[in-house]
C-alpha cells in the first residue's frame, strides 16, 4: 500500500511557499522557481485560484499573487483543492466502499488512521518551520 500525492500538488505547495503577497509573479519566473514548464503553471495554479488562495491577472503586468499568509493555508486544504477529497470511502481491501453490515477486516483501524491522516494535515500549515538551533 502507498499513500502518494499527486506531482501537481507538490508543485501547488511549492507555487504557494513561492509567491508573495505583495507583488505579482509571471508564470514563466514561477515555473522556473517551482521545477515545471510555464505551459503546466496554469494547470497547477487553477485549483488554487479557485480555492482562493491565489489571484491572477492577465497581461504585461499580469502573474500570480498569493492572497493568505502561508500560517493560514493548511496542507489538507491544498491537497483536496489539487486532488479533491482525501477520504473518498474507499474500502481498502476490496476498492469500493465498504458495506455498513460486514465491512472489511481492516475499516475500523483504517478509518481512525484515515481521520488522524487527515487532522494532521488539517493542523498543519505551509509556513517553513522555524528552527531554533
Amino acid at each position: 500500500m502507498k499513500l502518494t500525492f499527486l506531482r501537481k500538488t507538490d508543485l501547488a505547495v511549492r507555487a504557494l511557499r513561492h509567491l508573495d503577497g505583495a507583488e505579482r509573479t509571471r508564470s514563466s519566473e514561477l515555473a522556473a522557481a517551482i521545477g515545471s514548464t510555464a505551459a503546466f503553471v496554469p494547470q497547477v495554479m487553477a485549483p488554487l485560484v479557485s480555492a482562493g488562495f491565489v489571484d491572477s491577472s492577465r497581461g504585461p503586468t499580469g502573474g500570480y499573487r498569493r492572497t493568505r499568509p502561508l500560517a493560514d493555508i493548511r496542507f489538507l486544504d491544498v491537497i483536496e483543492a489539487v486532488e479533491g477529497p482525501i477520504d473518498d470511502g474507499t474500502c481498502v481491501l476490496r476498492g469500493d466502499r465498504c458495506r455498513e453490515t460486514g465491512p472489511c477486516a481492516m475499516h475500523e483501524m483504517w478509518s481512525r488512521a484515515r481521520s488522524a491522516l487527515a487532522a494532521e494535515l488539517a493542523d498543519t500549515t505551509l509556513e517553513p518551520e522555524r528552527r531554533t538551533t
